[in-house]
């Protein structure tokens, strides 16, 4: 720290500074730096955080611009700005965009309020709202200074500026305190949920978050917001800034016409998102048989989140601190699965590790097996997991002595086991003993209600992995969504939803236009009867043709975008060499950015 003779005039009062600040940034999703006339920094958020009271070096020329020319600096992409050129630090720095206001006190420019943006999300944020940001921080900035500096040092109402920032924001904004009781609500917050300010302000209000905090620590969320009889679906963050909470709304709300009285029934289990009838009784029943340590088995269609159910399952048992661990029958060769399940030991075959292996089941000691497309296993190795169930012990490949093991076994299927019985394909010794809980995992298609809900899960998933902005979704888009048949099921769902939000604009809403051509050209039929069947075959050929489309899409995009195609295989989250088996697949060789 720098000694007291030397202290500035807004290094007199940082403390009130540093928690303005953060107020500041919390209201506007920006990170904010404040230093004084002689570049000591008095105050700042995330990184700008650390060395509070140090001076800043030589490179910081922008802030060096504004206290010069006691002028505002807007920077739309920092390192291209000619102030930056000569930076010696350009190369490292991690600012994408600035803007930076100089605090004026008699006269006299004795320091700078800047917004730093970090993020693309942020620079989008900046470049989109400059000189709504400007006039903003500005008007911010003389309240500042009337309210702090010249009080000093009586200080001034922290609480009242703050509470003016909030009102002339653009952004939906309640502020709750630790009571849970609302403080304050600006006019964009009164109409979103429709209600008066002397209908709201005093009354106890609960955030209920319908896509669960643990998987999203930060970023929008749809929240059940309840407040006297009423309830309301609200887009938004849920912000603790020191002693209150602040509740910033999603500029684009979607304006849902689930019902949400039963949203509190049954338990709250991460990762399985719905609210229609039949996910909430799948829910109630986890959550009676999961202590239980009887088999498990899930029937379901391909892509409806059957390990998910499993690792539910799991996570609500006395066995969740114990391993979990999953095996896809259909996708290990049938040679490998044996040794792949019960191990092996020392010289058991040509080629066998001269240690041993270990094998999954006895991975899974006293935790839970998880055994996904069970009716891919082959005879031989089902009457070898039938002793293990009965005898609860296995057989290593090439052992003389048998290991005990404690498991509980949870499978799963898309397939008909009873006609895989009746043509000798699955023992039905081994199916009675898998099927003692038998849970059926109902197809996207027969939960409408929970279309828009998993919507909204996957655009806070795909725009959080991608660093994209959480977009709006037009009510049109919505509503043939939910008339789809979806064949693929929750996958495709989150596949579309990748897709989509890459290729909307930033910040926008995503139009019906924007859907890809075969979901619009009818090469699947939308929901006409929810009793109608799909069989297996044709689930396979529809949903293949639908991803297939929106991948080769998505590669296609990311080719035109990045100019190697390193680049473009990290962004799609794969390996370059499946990247190049992709382009063969889908005849993109030719594309020019490659």
């Amino acid at each position: 720290m720098i000694p007291s003779t030397s202290l500035s005039i807004l290094m007199e009062i940082q403390p009130k500074i540093q928690k303005f600040a953060r107020m500041l940034s919390s209201v506007l999703q920006l990170e904010v730096e404040i230093i004084d006339s002689s570049l000591y920094r008095v105050a700042g958020t995330g990184i700008f955080s650390s060395q509070i009271g140090r001076k800043l070096s030589t490179n910081s020329r922008l802030l060096h611009y504004i206290i010069e020319t006691e002028k505002e600096k807007v920077v739309t992409h920092s390192r291209f700005d000619p102030l930056c050129k000569n930076c010696s630090n350009k190369e490292a720095c991690n600012e994408k965009a600035f803007l930076g206001t100089p605090i004026m006190f008699n006269n006299q420019c004795v320091g700078v309020i800047s917004l730093v943006a970090l993020t693309r999300e942020q620079q989008k944020r900046i470049n989109d709202n400059i000189p709504e940001f400007s006039d903003y921080v500005r008007h911010v900035s003389n309240i500042f200074v009337s309210r702090f500096l010249s009080d000093h040092p009586a200080g001034g109402n922290i609480q009242q500026i703050f509470l003016t920032m909030i009102e002339n924001m653009d952004q939906g904004v309640l502020v709750v305190g630790n009571d849970q009781k609302v403080k304050f609500a600006n006019q964009t917050a009164l109409k979103i949920i429709g209600t008066g300010r002397g209908l709201i302000i005093g009354k106890s209000v609960q955030f209920q978050p319908l896509t669960f905090e643990d998987n999203f620590k930060h970023g929008h969320m749809q929240h059940v917001i309840t407040f006297d009889a009423r309830k309301e679906l609200v887009i938004g963050q849920l912000h603790a800034v020191q002693d209150q909470w602040l509740f910033l709304m999603a500029f684009h709300q979607s304006h849902s016409t689930a019902d949400l009285s039963a949203v509190q029934e049954g338990p709250q289990i991460e990762a399985m998102v719905g609210e229609c009838r039949s996910m909430r009784q799948l829910k109630k029943l986890i959550g009676r048989v999961a202590p239980s340590p009887s088999s498990v088995m899930i029937a379901g269609e391909s892509g409806t989140g059957k390990e998910v159910v499993a690792r539910a399952i799991h996570k609500l048992s006395g066995r969740q601190a114990k391993p979990f661990i999953a095996i896809n029958c259909a996708a290990i060769p049938e040679q490998l699965l044996e040794s792949e399940l019960f191990g092996y030991v020392k010289g058991a075959f040509t080629g066998a590790s001269a240690h041993g292996k270990v094998g999954l089941i006895q991975a899974a000691n006293q935790g839970t097996l998880f055994l996904d497309e069970i009716g891919d296993m082959p005879l031989t190795l089902q009457a070898k997991l039938l002793r293990t169930i009965e005898l609860r012990e296995i057989q290593p490949v090439g052992a003389s002595c048998p290991v005990p093991v404690d498991i509980r076994i949870i499978s799963a299927t898309h397939q008909n086991l009873e006609q895989f019985i009746a043509e000798g394909k699955f023992r039905e010794d081994l199916y009675y003993r898998l099927n003692v809980i038998p849970l059926r995992l109902p197809p996207l298609r027969e939960r409408q209600d929970d279309i828009e809900l998993l919507i909204h899960y996957f655009l806070n998933l795909h725009t959080h992995q991608l660093g994209l902005v959480y977009p709006g979704v037009a009510q049109e888009v919505v509503d043939f969504l939910k008339r789809y048949s979806w064949p693929g099921n929750i996958r495709e769902l989150s596949n579309l939803i990748e897709y989509l939000v890459n290729v909307v604009p930033s910040g926008e809403v995503i139009e019906m236009t924007l859907l890809p051509p075969t979901l619009l050209s009818g090469t699947f039929t939308p929901v006409v009867d929810l009793a109608v069947s799909v069989t297996p075959s044709a689930v396979q050929d529809e949903g293949a043709t639908a991803l297939e489309e929106m991948e080769r899409q998505m590669i296609y995009d990311a080719l035109s975008r990045y100019s190697n195609k390193k680049q473009a295989a990290e962004v799609l989250g794969i390996g370059i060499a499946t990247l190049y088996r992709k382009i063969k697949k889908y005849a993109l060789a030719g594309k020019d950015a490659c």
